[in-house]
């Protein structure tokens, strides 16, 4: 059953919880699917196969492209779910919504629990990267400083709104875009002027290749396909939701999945010894220099670090907009996360909330928060892919025909494949993401005083 929110002008006014700034309680319906195509990819950063590209190469022994087309399989699966939950619940709040709205609020909060890790992760993954690349360009300037004023700069954006992210992202987009086509010309240039041979397929299948380590690098690459799952937290800001959002989940995932496969085989066959890296954390800048010198250097760290601040825009509406949704039905403090702004009507302290965690970037390694991105997500995608069955198959009885493959099949591929992901990733992440789903459940715990009270559902209404 589908159903359809009110109009921003039909929604009823939330009431004063905090500082004297309640405000109307509906987000603007702003965006198209432009704007939201935009915003996934930004979020996703068409770069960011370079955030990981030396930890992945050197898990996977040079087959990073193999390691994106696991990844792709399993998340071009998921983003169909994701299309077919949005069409059933078109209301912010992403995983945590479909899942609540399947199988009820107590299985909703744990599988919003699981997003929010990887949701409140991502903003902090970007940062320092920012402060990585420019401090290795301006090693003046400490990394720390570099962090710190990202951040702020961030933050203050997403309190002036989602049209101001939105054309900033579009602008930053375009500067990734430019940085593409020069890459991969001068890459091509680069070869085509080389006297060794070329084996255009060995960075896919070459000898010794070990699929166990492909799996556990493709694990980590889930964090590169965060910007579908960001799509849907946009549904009460896009106009006609129902078929916006599941249009641009599925553009978004393909579009960037082959753009990845695309810019790691070019990368692997310029530099394709993986264990002359001088940092895997900055070993995109060796593939660089070969490619195009100290020119191509510069000009990826100009845009890399663009894109970086794009999907930390994005990525910190997307995170802002789930603690809203969760906030506005008491499943988080109302008086911080149900509120929004008078003026620019956007739940500003869920945002400043999120800068305040993204510091965790001055201590946390790079790796570490990769793997933990993709431990939240992928426990959320296989809670999306069995919401699909339960809502289409079991309870709206779709299991005949078409309907089999759409909503039995294809999700049942999608839950074993993110689980076979997850159980890819490594024991400190389990550690990490494990203490943090206790933290959960103590928190259930103590909203339903001890499971005595039940736990607040989420509303279909705009307005809690």
């Amino acid at each position: 059953m589908t159903t359809t929110p009110h109009s921003p002008t039909e929604g009823a006014e939330l009431p004063d919880i905090g500082g004297g700034i309640g405000g109307a309680s509906t987000l603007r319906r702003t965006l198209g699917l432009p704007s939201a195509v935009v915003f996934g990819l930004a979020y996703m950063v068409p770069l960011t196969v370079f955030t990981t590209y030396g930890i992945v190469s050197t898990i996977t022994g040079g087959h990073l492209p193999t390691a994106y087309i696991f990844t792709l399989a399993a998340m071009l699966v998921t983003a169909l779910a994701y299309a077919n939950m949005v069409k059933a619940f078109p209301l912010a709040g992403s995983a945590y919504t479909y899942t609540e709205k399947s199988f009820g609020p107590g299985i909703g909060f744990v599988a919003g629990w699981a997003l929010l890790l990887d949701y409140l992760f991502l903003p902090m993954i970007n940062f320092m990267v920012i402060g990585l690349y420019l401090n290795a360009s301006l090693p003046q300037v400490p990394t720390w400083l570099i962090i710190l004023a990202a951040i702020l700069l961030v933050t203050g954006m997403n309190v002036l709104g989602i049209k101001v992210a939105a054309g900033l992202n579009s602008l930053l987009l375009a500067v990734q875009a430019v940085f593409i086509v020069t890459f991969a010309v001068m890459s091509f240039l680069t070869l085509s002027g080389t006297a060794q041979p070329i084996d255009p397929l060995a960075p896919f299948v070459s000898e010794g290749i070990s699929f166990t380590a492909v799996a556990a690098g493709a694990a980590i690459l889930c964090l590169s396909f965060l910007g579908f799952d960001a799509v849907s937290t946009l549904s009460e800001e896009t106009r006609d939701p129902t078929r916006t959002i599941p249009r641009a989940i599925v553009i978004c995932t393909l579009g960037a999945g082959l753009l990845f496969i695309l810019l790691a085989w070019i990368g692997h066959l310029v530099l394709p010894d993986w264990e002359s890296f001088t940092d895997v954390d900055t070993a995109s800048m060796d593939v660089m220099r070969e490619a195009g010198g100290a020119f191509l250097t510069a000009f990826f760290t100009a845009a890399y670090v663009s894109g970086c601040i794009a999907s930390a825009v994005a990525s910190q509406v997307s995170v802002s907009r789930i603690l809203f949704s969760m906030g506005r039905n008491r499943l988080l403090p109302p008086r911080v996360f149900a509120v929004l702004h008078a003026r620019f009507r956007t739940p500003y302290l869920a945002a400043i909330v999120v800068g305040v965690v993204s510091l965790l970037a001055l201590v946390v390694s790079l790796d570490v928060a990769a793997s933990v991105i993709s431990f939240g997500a992928l426990i959320a995608f296989s809670a999306v892919n069995l919401s699909v069955i339960k809502h289409y198959a079991l309870d709206a009885r779709r299991f005949r025909g078409y309907d089999a493959v759409k909503y039995v099949v294809l999700p049942s591929i999608g839950v074993v494949l993110c689980l076979w992901l997850w159980t890819s990733l490594t024991g400190m992440t389990f550690v990490v993401g494990i203490a943090w789903t206790c933290l959960g459940l103590i928190w259930l715990t103590i909203i339903t005083r001890g499971f005595r009270r039940p736990v607040p559902r989420l509303t279909l209404d705009e307005a809690a």
